[in-house]
Protein backbone atom coordinates (compact mmCIF):
# COMPACT_ATOMS: atom_id res chain seq x y z
CA UNK A 1 0.00 0.00 0.00
CA UNK A 2 1.06 3.57 -0.56
CA UNK A 3 0.94 4.44 3.16
CA UNK A 4 3.30 2.52 5.43
CA UNK A 5 1.07 2.97 8.49
CA UNK A 6 -2.70 2.68 8.53
CA UNK A 7 -4.82 3.56 11.55
CA UNK A 8 -7.65 0.99 11.48
CA UNK A 9 -9.85 3.02 13.84
CA UNK A 10 -9.49 6.15 11.69
CA UNK A 11 -10.16 4.15 8.55
CA UNK A 12 -13.24 2.53 10.10
CA UNK A 13 -14.59 5.95 11.03
CA UNK A 14 -14.13 7.10 7.43
CA UNK A 15 -15.95 4.03 6.09
CA UNK A 16 -18.86 4.57 8.49
CA UNK A 17 -18.99 8.21 7.36
CA UNK A 18 -19.32 6.92 3.76
CA UNK A 19 -16.11 8.63 2.68
CA UNK A 20 -15.28 7.18 -0.74
CA UNK A 21 -11.51 7.57 -0.33
CA UNK A 22 -11.66 5.76 3.01
CA UNK A 23 -13.78 2.98 1.50
CA UNK A 24 -11.26 2.52 -1.29
CA UNK A 25 -8.32 2.45 1.14
CA UNK A 26 -10.16 0.00 3.39
CA UNK A 27 -10.77 -2.42 0.53
CA UNK A 28 -7.13 -2.11 -0.51
CA UNK A 29 -6.15 -3.02 3.05
CA UNK A 30 -8.39 -6.11 3.27
CA UNK A 31 -7.15 -7.29 -0.15
CA UNK A 32 -3.50 -7.10 0.88
CA UNK A 33 -1.65 -10.36 1.47
CA UNK A 34 1.07 -8.76 3.63
CA UNK A 35 1.06 -10.09 7.20
CA UNK A 36 1.09 -6.64 8.82
CA UNK A 37 -1.77 -5.49 6.61
CA UNK A 38 -3.79 -8.58 7.49
CA UNK A 39 -3.47 -7.77 11.18
CA UNK A 40 -4.67 -4.20 10.59
CA UNK A 41 -7.47 -5.48 8.35
CA UNK A 42 -8.75 -7.60 11.23
CA UNK A 43 -8.75 -4.52 13.48
CA UNK A 44 -10.58 -2.57 10.80
CA UNK A 45 -13.27 -5.22 10.36
CA UNK A 46 -13.70 -5.52 14.12
CA UNK A 47 -14.37 -1.78 14.20
CA UNK A 48 -16.99 -2.13 11.47
CA UNK A 49 -18.83 -5.14 12.89
CA UNK A 50 -20.99 -3.21 15.42
CA UNK A 51 -22.27 -1.11 12.50
CA UNK A 52 -23.94 -4.08 10.78
CA UNK A 53 -27.32 -2.92 9.41
CA UNK A 54 -30.56 -4.30 10.82
CA UNK A 55 -31.68 -5.25 7.32
CA UNK A 56 -28.96 -7.32 5.62
CA UNK A 57 -27.73 -6.02 2.29
CA UNK A 58 -28.78 -7.92 -0.83
CA UNK A 59 -25.73 -9.85 -2.06
CA UNK A 60 -25.92 -11.02 -5.67
CA UNK A 61 -23.27 -12.87 -7.67
CA UNK A 62 -23.37 -12.29 -11.43
CA UNK A 63 -21.68 -14.62 -13.90
CA UNK A 64 -22.03 -15.72 -17.50
CA UNK A 65 -20.34 -16.91 -20.62
CA UNK A 66 -17.73 -14.69 -22.33
CA UNK A 67 -19.43 -12.02 -24.43
CA UNK A 68 -22.73 -12.27 -22.59
CA UNK A 69 -22.58 -8.59 -21.62
CA UNK A 70 -22.10 -8.83 -17.85
CA UNK A 71 -20.69 -5.34 -17.41
CA UNK A 72 -23.40 -3.74 -19.56
CA UNK A 73 -26.07 -5.64 -17.63
CA UNK A 74 -24.58 -4.72 -14.24
CA UNK A 75 -24.34 -1.06 -15.19
CA UNK A 76 -27.98 -1.09 -16.34
CA UNK A 77 -29.17 -2.92 -13.22
CA UNK A 78 -27.03 -0.76 -10.93
CA UNK A 79 -28.38 2.44 -12.45
CA UNK A 80 -31.94 1.11 -12.19
CA UNK A 81 -31.37 0.41 -8.49
CA UNK A 82 -29.72 3.75 -7.66
CA UNK A 83 -32.66 5.52 -9.32
CA UNK A 84 -34.89 3.65 -6.86
CA UNK A 85 -32.84 5.02 -3.96
CA UNK A 86 -30.54 2.06 -3.34
CA UNK A 87 -26.82 2.39 -2.70
CA UNK A 88 -25.05 -0.12 -4.94
CA UNK A 89 -21.57 -1.57 -4.52
CA UNK A 90 -20.00 -3.54 -7.38
CA UNK A 91 -17.07 -5.90 -6.86
CA UNK A 92 -15.58 -7.34 -10.04
CA UNK A 93 -13.46 -10.40 -9.24
CA UNK A 94 -10.79 -11.23 -11.82
CA UNK A 95 -9.58 -14.83 -11.45
CA UNK A 96 -6.88 -14.40 -14.13
CA UNK A 97 -4.38 -13.52 -11.40
CA UNK A 98 -4.56 -17.11 -10.11
CA UNK A 99 -2.47 -18.07 -13.15
CA UNK A 100 -0.47 -14.99 -14.02
CA UNK A 101 -0.49 -12.73 -10.98
CA UNK A 102 -1.95 -10.01 -13.18
CA UNK A 103 -5.48 -9.03 -13.97
CA UNK A 104 -7.53 -7.03 -16.42
CA UNK A 105 -9.32 -4.45 -14.32
CA UNK A 106 -11.31 -2.50 -16.89
CA UNK A 107 -14.76 -2.51 -15.30
CA UNK A 108 -14.81 1.20 -14.46
CA UNK A 109 -14.13 1.86 -18.14
CA UNK A 110 -16.93 -0.47 -19.21
CA UNK A 111 -19.34 0.97 -16.61
CA UNK A 112 -18.65 4.64 -17.24
CA UNK A 113 -22.14 5.83 -16.33
CA UNK A 114 -22.37 3.87 -13.09
CA UNK A 115 -18.80 4.82 -12.16
CA UNK A 116 -19.81 8.48 -11.79
CA UNK A 117 -23.06 7.73 -9.96
CA UNK A 118 -22.80 9.16 -6.42
CA UNK A 119 -24.90 6.28 -5.07
CA UNK A 120 -22.65 3.59 -6.57
CA UNK A 121 -19.15 2.32 -5.84
CA UNK A 122 -17.24 0.09 -8.28
CA UNK A 123 -14.17 -1.86 -7.31
CA UNK A 124 -12.33 -4.11 -9.75
CA UNK A 125 -10.07 -6.47 -7.85
CA UNK A 126 -7.58 -9.21 -8.66
CA UNK A 127 -8.23 -12.51 -6.93
CA UNK A 128 -5.13 -12.25 -4.72
CA UNK A 129 -3.32 -15.17 -6.32
CA UNK A 130 -5.45 -18.06 -5.06
CA UNK A 131 -9.12 -19.01 -4.91
CA UNK A 132 -8.69 -18.70 -1.16
CA UNK A 133 -7.61 -15.15 -1.90
CA UNK A 134 -10.87 -14.64 -3.82
CA UNK A 135 -12.86 -15.69 -0.76
CA UNK A 136 -10.86 -13.62 1.70
CA UNK A 137 -10.60 -10.42 -0.33
CA UNK A 138 -14.14 -10.44 -1.72
CA UNK A 139 -15.95 -11.39 1.49
CA UNK A 140 -14.10 -8.73 3.46
CA UNK A 141 -14.63 -6.12 0.73
CA UNK A 142 -18.37 -6.88 0.96
CA UNK A 143 -18.21 -6.25 4.70
CA UNK A 144 -16.60 -2.85 4.06
CA UNK A 145 -19.24 -1.86 1.51
CA UNK A 146 -22.10 -2.95 3.75
CA UNK A 147 -20.65 -0.98 6.68
CA UNK A 148 -20.62 2.04 4.35
CA UNK A 149 -24.40 1.60 3.91
CA UNK A 150 -24.41 0.02 0.45
CA UNK A 151 -27.60 -2.04 0.64
CA UNK A 152 -27.05 -3.92 -2.63
CA UNK A 153 -23.71 -5.58 -3.42
CA UNK A 154 -23.19 -7.07 -6.89
CA UNK A 155 -20.21 -9.42 -7.30
CA UNK A 156 -19.20 -9.97 -10.92
CA UNK A 157 -16.99 -12.93 -11.80
CA UNK A 158 -14.95 -12.44 -14.95
CA UNK A 159 -14.35 -16.07 -15.89
CA UNK A 160 -16.31 -19.30 -15.93
CA UNK A 161 -15.13 -22.04 -13.60
CA UNK A 162 -14.20 -22.62 -9.98
CA UNK A 163 -14.30 -18.90 -9.17
CA UNK A 164 -18.06 -18.99 -9.82
CA UNK A 165 -18.47 -21.69 -7.18
CA UNK A 166 -16.39 -19.63 -4.78
CA UNK A 167 -18.47 -16.50 -5.34
CA UNK A 168 -21.76 -18.45 -5.17
CA UNK A 169 -20.69 -19.46 -1.67
CA UNK A 170 -20.52 -15.82 -0.57
CA UNK A 171 -23.76 -14.34 -1.92
CA UNK A 172 -27.48 -14.72 -1.22
CA UNK A 173 -28.48 -15.15 -4.86
CA UNK A 174 -26.39 -16.31 -7.81
CA UNK A 175 -27.50 -14.88 -11.16
CA UNK A 176 -26.31 -16.58 -14.33
CA UNK A 177 -26.45 -14.70 -17.64
CA UNK A 178 -26.60 -16.58 -20.91
CA UNK A 179 -27.34 -15.96 -24.58
CA UNK A 180 -29.67 -17.47 -27.14
CA UNK A 181 -28.19 -19.65 -29.90
CA UNK A 182 -25.09 -20.62 -27.93
CA UNK A 183 -26.09 -24.12 -26.89
CA UNK A 184 -25.46 -22.84 -23.37
CA UNK A 185 -28.83 -23.82 -22.04
CA UNK A 186 -27.90 -27.52 -22.04
CA UNK A 187 -24.10 -27.24 -21.93
CA UNK A 188 -24.35 -25.16 -18.78
CA UNK A 189 -26.00 -28.01 -16.92
CA UNK A 190 -23.17 -30.33 -17.96
CA UNK A 191 -20.61 -27.82 -16.69
CA UNK A 192 -22.43 -27.57 -13.39
CA UNK A 193 -22.76 -23.80 -13.50
CA UNK A 194 -26.53 -23.91 -13.77
CA UNK A 195 -26.68 -26.22 -10.77
CA UNK A 196 -25.53 -23.37 -8.54
CA UNK A 197 -27.64 -20.69 -10.27
CA UNK A 198 -30.64 -19.28 -8.40
CA UNK A 199 -31.86 -17.03 -11.22
CA UNK A 200 -31.07 -17.24 -14.95
CA UNK A 201 -31.41 -14.47 -17.49
CA UNK A 202 -31.07 -14.71 -21.27
CA UNK A 203 -29.40 -11.40 -22.13
CA UNK A 204 -29.31 -9.38 -25.37
CA UNK A 205 -33.03 -9.93 -25.92
CA UNK A 206 -33.17 -6.90 -28.20
CA UNK A 207 -33.82 -6.70 -31.92
CA UNK A 208 -30.82 -5.61 -33.96
CA UNK A 209 -30.67 -4.99 -37.69
CA UNK A 210 -34.01 -6.64 -38.33
CA UNK A 211 -33.13 -9.85 -36.44
CA UNK A 212 -35.61 -11.24 -33.93
CA UNK A 213 -33.20 -11.62 -31.05
CA UNK A 214 -35.99 -11.01 -28.54
CA UNK A 215 -37.94 -13.94 -29.95
CA UNK A 216 -34.86 -16.13 -29.96
CA UNK A 217 -34.19 -15.22 -26.35
CA UNK A 218 -37.73 -16.15 -25.33
CA UNK A 219 -37.40 -19.48 -27.15
CA UNK A 220 -34.07 -20.18 -25.43
CA UNK A 221 -35.61 -19.27 -22.06
CA UNK A 222 -38.45 -21.76 -22.57
CA UNK A 223 -36.03 -24.51 -23.54
CA UNK A 224 -33.80 -23.78 -20.59
CA UNK A 225 -36.72 -23.64 -18.15
CA UNK A 226 -37.86 -27.05 -19.37
CA UNK A 227 -34.39 -28.52 -18.89
CA UNK A 228 -34.13 -27.09 -15.38
CA UNK A 229 -37.41 -28.69 -14.35
CA UNK A 230 -35.75 -32.04 -14.98
CA UNK A 231 -32.76 -31.10 -12.80
CA UNK A 232 -34.59 -29.73 -9.76
CA UNK A 233 -36.95 -31.88 -7.74
CA UNK A 234 -40.32 -30.93 -6.33
CA UNK A 235 -40.23 -28.62 -3.37
CA UNK A 236 -36.87 -27.15 -4.36
CA UNK A 237 -36.37 -23.64 -5.63
CA UNK A 238 -36.55 -23.94 -9.41
CA UNK A 239 -34.41 -21.18 -10.92
CA UNK A 240 -36.68 -18.91 -12.96
CA UNK A 241 -35.52 -18.01 -16.48
CA UNK A 242 -36.10 -14.44 -17.60
CA UNK A 243 -35.12 -12.50 -20.72
CA UNK A 244 -33.57 -9.06 -20.69
CA UNK A 245 -31.42 -6.56 -22.52
CA UNK A 246 -28.67 -4.86 -20.58
CA UNK A 247 -28.26 -2.52 -23.56
CA UNK A 248 -31.83 -1.16 -23.66
CA UNK A 249 -32.89 -1.98 -20.11
CA UNK A 250 -35.81 -4.14 -21.24
CA UNK A 251 -36.62 -6.81 -18.68
CA UNK A 252 -33.89 -5.80 -16.23
CA UNK A 253 -36.49 -4.85 -13.62
CA UNK A 254 -38.08 -8.29 -14.10
CA UNK A 255 -34.72 -9.99 -13.49
CA UNK A 256 -34.35 -8.00 -10.27
CA UNK A 257 -37.85 -9.02 -9.17
CA UNK A 258 -36.79 -12.68 -9.62
CA UNK A 259 -33.75 -12.01 -7.41
CA UNK A 260 -36.00 -10.56 -4.70
CA UNK A 261 -38.40 -13.50 -5.11
CA UNK A 262 -35.53 -15.88 -4.39
CA UNK A 263 -34.66 -13.86 -1.30
CA UNK A 264 -38.30 -14.05 -0.17
CA UNK A 265 -38.21 -17.80 -0.78
CA UNK A 266 -35.25 -18.10 1.59
CA UNK A 267 -37.04 -16.07 4.24
CA UNK A 268 -35.31 -14.42 7.19
CA UNK A 269 -34.49 -17.74 8.85
CA UNK A 270 -33.28 -19.36 5.63
CA UNK A 271 -31.12 -16.35 4.77
CA UNK A 272 -29.59 -16.34 8.26
CA UNK A 273 -28.87 -20.06 8.01
CA UNK A 274 -27.33 -19.71 4.57
CA UNK A 275 -25.07 -16.90 5.72
CA UNK A 276 -24.07 -18.85 8.82
CA UNK A 277 -23.02 -21.82 6.67
CA UNK A 278 -21.14 -19.45 4.39
CA UNK A 279 -19.29 -18.04 7.40
CA UNK A 280 -18.22 -21.54 8.38
CA UNK A 281 -17.00 -22.24 4.85
CA UNK A 282 -15.28 -18.85 4.85
CA UNK A 283 -13.52 -19.75 8.11
CA UNK A 284 -11.91 -22.78 6.48
CA UNK A 285 -11.11 -20.77 3.34
CA UNK A 286 -9.24 -18.31 5.56
CA UNK A 287 -7.39 -21.17 7.25
CA UNK A 288 -6.33 -22.66 3.89
CA UNK A 289 -5.30 -19.24 2.57
CA UNK A 290 -3.23 -18.51 5.70
CA UNK A 291 -1.56 -21.92 5.54
CA UNK A 292 -0.71 -21.27 1.89
CA UNK A 293 0.88 -17.95 2.84
CA UNK A 294 2.85 -19.51 5.71
CA UNK A 295 4.07 -22.26 3.42
CA UNK A 296 5.34 -19.68 0.93
CA UNK A 297 7.12 -17.73 3.68
CA UNK A 298 8.63 -20.77 5.43
CA UNK A 299 12.48 -20.69 5.63
CA UNK A 300 12.51 -24.51 5.64
CA UNK A 301 10.50 -24.68 2.42
CA UNK A 302 12.73 -22.02 0.87
CA UNK A 303 15.78 -24.18 1.57
CA UNK A 304 14.45 -27.22 -0.33
CA UNK A 305 12.29 -25.49 -2.95
CA UNK A 306 14.78 -25.43 -5.83
CA UNK A 307 16.14 -28.89 -5.07
CA UNK A 308 12.63 -30.39 -5.09
CA UNK A 309 11.70 -28.45 -8.21
CA UNK A 310 14.71 -29.79 -10.10
CA UNK A 311 14.08 -33.36 -8.94
CA UNK A 312 10.42 -33.27 -10.01
CA UNK A 313 11.20 -31.74 -13.42
CA UNK A 314 13.91 -34.33 -14.08
CA UNK A 315 11.63 -37.20 -13.11
CA UNK A 316 13.78 -38.27 -10.17
CA UNK A 317 11.06 -37.47 -7.65
CA UNK A 318 7.35 -38.25 -7.91
CA UNK A 319 4.85 -35.58 -6.92
CA UNK A 320 3.61 -37.35 -3.72
CA UNK A 321 7.18 -37.79 -2.47
CA UNK A 322 7.98 -34.17 -3.40
CA UNK A 323 4.95 -32.95 -1.45
CA UNK A 324 6.05 -35.00 1.57
CA UNK A 325 9.53 -33.40 1.44
CA UNK A 326 8.08 -29.90 1.27
CA UNK A 327 5.72 -30.54 4.18
CA UNK A 328 8.52 -32.12 6.22
CA UNK A 329 10.67 -29.04 5.56
CA UNK A 330 7.77 -26.83 6.67
CA UNK A 331 7.25 -28.85 9.89
CA UNK A 332 10.96 -28.62 10.70
CA UNK A 333 10.87 -24.86 10.13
Amino acid sequence: MARAQVDPAELAAGVLARDRAAISRAITLVESSRAEHRARARELLAGLTPAAPEQPAVRVGVSGVPGVGKSTFIECLGTHLTEQGHRVGVLAVDPSSVRTGGSVLGDKTRMARLAVDARAFIRASPSAGTLGGVARATAQAMAVLEAAAYDVVLVETVGVGQSEVTVAGMVDTFLFLTLARTGDQLQGIKKGILEIADVIAVNKADDDGGSDRAGEARSAARELAGALRLVHGRGEWAPPVATCSGLTGTGVDDVWSRVLAHRDHLGAEGLAGKRARQQLDFTWALVRDELDQRLRRSPGVARVREEVRAAVLSGELAAPAAADRILAAYDEG
